[in-house]
């Protein structure tokens, strides 16, 4: 354990210099890829405290919150390069030389997470996009530590990075789709085409009203999460509806209680369905399931591919377009055959 702890140290002091070497031979080249590769590692976690900003392929750059300083990871997260955005970019474009990777091309689709949760939640779904021909793009923020508009500009700089992707849609889960509105508020990407909502609270979280009320959740929540509350004056009113076609899937237990006796109506034990529903929608729909386990619900992936491709959430029927008259819930709600259970991690 001493020896990883000196390790990681020198790595962390020694490799933004040796990104910074130019050597002219080629031998030396070699030597020099060869001390990167051994000193490349795992990051130590902390994710809450860094945001991506440029993706290329499975490689990624984020940025720490409070030191502001960069790093570059690849697709296992190990990191690679650490220092200014400049050097960071400098590491990647030698990456890219040295392993021949070709320029990014076809149908992204960026995942979006909520808040204290991290892109691994959205594993399943990148999964089962990737099988489908799209090129998901795990996105992470630090969700306990900036507020959601804040959040949006880190949404900002990674969709700007998208160099050659022809076209790109939105996958976003809880708080995440709340960030993708604020995007839209400030942003458009032309490339952008469909944006499917899930367990967002689009008019904010009943729950939120309650356990804000406690200042240690309400301080570990962080900017963006005291930000959810259902507040008329608040910043969630605020926000547009995205600029391109969007869907709605809400998690319901379909029934007048929901999972959560403490809020009103259907819900998913975190947002009522009523607070998911948000007028301009092309469809809407729900779900059998709790709001983190939505993320590993066949139904609700096979609905969000299927408005990916066709416009239209489930096969079954035409798109519910939310108006400003209430649908029919009989309309728009799913089956209420239980989905698999929960387990204890995402």
């Amino acid at each position: 354990m001493r020896w990883f702890c000196v390790m990681a140290i020198v790595g962390g002091l020694i490799a933004p210099v040796i990104a910074q070497e130019k050597p002219e031979v080629s031998l030396a080249s070699a030597i020099q890829r060869t001390v990167e590769d051994e000193l490349s590692m795992k990051t130590l976690g902390g994710g809450q405290f860094w945001g991506d900003v440029v993706f290329f392929h499975g490689w990624h750059i984020q940025q720490n919150v409070f030191t502001k300083h960069y790093r570059l990871l690849d697709e296992h997260d190990n990191r690679h390069a650490s220092g200014t955005l400049e050097q960071c970019r400098e590491k990647l474009d030698q990456i890219k030389g040295d392993r021949k990777l070709p320029p990014m091309s076809g149908r992204g689709v960026v995942l979006v997470h909520g808040i204290l949760r991290s892109s691994k939640c959205m594993n399943a779904m990148a999964e089962t996009l990737k099988e489908a021909g799209y090129i998901p793009f795990q996105f992470d923020y630090p969700s306990t530590q900036v507020s959601i508009p804040d959040a949006a500009e880190y949404l900002h700089q990674t969709i700007e990075s998208l160099a050659g992707i022809e076209e790109l849609s939105i996958v976003a889960h809880s708080m995440g789709g709340l960030v993708s509105r604020a995007y839209f508020a400030e942003h458009h990407d032309p490339r952008l085409h469909r944006v499917v909502m899930l367990a967002t609270p689009n008019h904010g979280a009943e729950l939120a009203d309650l356990v804000h009320q406690i200042f240690l959740v309400r301080a570990a929540a962080g900017p963006g999460g005291r930000q959810l509350v259902t507040d008329a004056k608040g910043l969630i009113p605020s926000l547009p509806v995205p600029k391109c076609e969007f869907a709605i899937i809400a998690g319901a237990r379909n029934n007048p209680a929901g999972w959560n006796p403490l809020i009103p109506g259907d819900d998913d034990g975190t947002v009522t369905v009523a607070s998911t529903r948000l007028v301009g929608a092309a469809d809407f729909s729900t779900v059998h399931a709790p709001h983190t386990s939505i993320l590993r619900n066949l139904d609700a992936i096979d609905q969000t591919l299927r408005f990916l491709s066709e416009g239209r959430l489930r096969a079954d029927r035409a798109a519910v377009a939310i108006t400003d008259k209430p649908e029919p819930m009989a309309n728009v709600t799913s089956p209420a055959a239980p989905s698999p259970a929960p387990s204890a991690q995402e």
